[in-house]
C-alpha cells in the first residue's frame, strides 16, 4: 500500500511518460524541466509565502485560545463547540461558504470591511489577496488541530508548578515565561512539524478556491503538479515534482525532528 506505489513513483520521475506513448527513460532530465520551469519557481514561492502565514498565525492563535480555556473560560463545552466546530466542516463546504462571504458584490465579510473603511479582498483577480484569503481559509479549518495539541499539553502542566510560583510572588507574565512557554515547547514543535508538512501539501483550498488562478499566480506546489499529471499528461514531470515535494518536506522535518529531541530526549541521553 506504501511502498509499491513510492518505488513506482520514483521509476515514473526517470522516465518521459505521457498518454498514447511508450515510456522513456531519461534521467534526471525531468527533474532538470522542473527545476527549470518558472511556474514551478513561482508554485514554490507561493507555497513558501502560504506556509510561512499559515503555520506561525495558527500557532499564535492556537497558543492564545489554548491559555484561554485553560484561564477559565464561561460555558466550556459550548465554547469547546464553537472552537471545534470547523473542523467538522468539509473542505468543500469551506470553501463555499467564504467564496459567499468574501464576494465582492454581495459578501458579508467585504460589506463589513467596507463599513469599517478597510478595501475589499480582490481574491479573484489580486494574487496576494487570494493567497492571503486562501490562508485565514486554511488557518480557520485546521486551528482545531493545533488547539487540541497545545490544550492537552496546557492541561498536563502540574498546578503545583504554579502554585509554587506563587507563593514566591510571580507574576502571570512571569509564570507564561518561566513556566508555561517552556514546558509547551515540545507539544509546539510537535504541532508545528505536523502543520508545516500539512500545509507544504495544501491543495483543496487553493484549488477549489482560486484554480491556482488568474493566470496561474496563486499556484502551489501540489496544484503544479495536478496540472502537470492531469491537465498536460506529463506524468514524469509531475513524478518528479512529487518527489521534489517529499526531499523539501523530509529536510523541513528533520530540523523540527532534531530540535524536538534536544528538548525532550538530549538531557537525558
Amino acid at each position: 500500500m506504501i511502498f509499491v506505489p513510492v518505488i513506482f513513483i520514483a521509476w515514473l520521475s526517470l522516465n518521459d511518460s505521457t498518454f498514447g506513448r511508450q515510456t522513456e527513460f531519461v534521467g534526471l532530465r525531468n527533474y532538470a524541466q522542473v527545476l527549470g520551469d518558472p511556474f514551478f519557481w513561482k508554485a514554490l514561492w507561493n507555497t513558501v509565502i502560504v506556509v510561512l502565514i499559515v503555520v506561525h498565525l495558527e500557532m499564535l492563535l492556537g497558543l492564545a485560545v489554548a491559555l484561554l480555556f485553560a484561564s477559565g473560560v464561561p460555558m466550556r463545552p459550548v465554547m469547546l463547540a464553537i472552537v471545534l466546530a470547523p473542523y467538522a466542516v468539509s473542505e468543500i463546504t469551506a470553501v463555499v461558504i467564504w467564496r459567499y462571504l468574501f464576494d465582492m458584490d454581495v459578501g458579508i465579510a467585504t460589506q463589513a470591511m467596507s463599513a469599517i473603511g478597510l478595501p475589499p479582498l480582490e481574491w479573484a483577480i489580486n494574487p496576494m489577496h487570494g493567497l492571503f484569503l486562501i490562508a485565514l481559509l486554511s488557518i480557520w479549518l485546521h486551528l482545531p488541530f493545533t488547539f487540541i495539541i497545545l490544550y492537552a499539553a496546557r492541561l498536563a502542566i502540574p498546578k503545583e508548578l504554579y502554585e509554587a510560583a506563587r507563593v514566591d510572588g510571580a507574576e502571570p507574565w512571569q509564570n507564561f515565561l518561566r513556566i508555561t512557554l517552556p514546558l509547551l515547547v515540545p507539544a509546539i514543535l510537535i504541532a508545528m512539524l505536523f502543520r508545516y508538512i500539512f500545509a507544504f501539501r495544501l491543495f483543496a483550498e487553493v484549488w477549489l478556491l482560486t484554480g491556482g488562478g488568474p493566470a496561474r499566480q496563486t499556484e502551489v506546489l501540489a496544484v503544479y503538479l495536478y496540472l502537470e499529471a492531469f491537465r498536460y499528461n506529463a506524468f514524469g514531470e509531475a513524478a518528479a515534482t512529487g518527489w521534489l515535494m517529499v526531499v523539501a518536506s523530509l529536510l523541513l522535518a528533520l530540523w523540527y525532528l532534531r530540535s524536538l529531541y534536544k528538548q525532550m530526549f538530549a538531557s537525558h541521553a
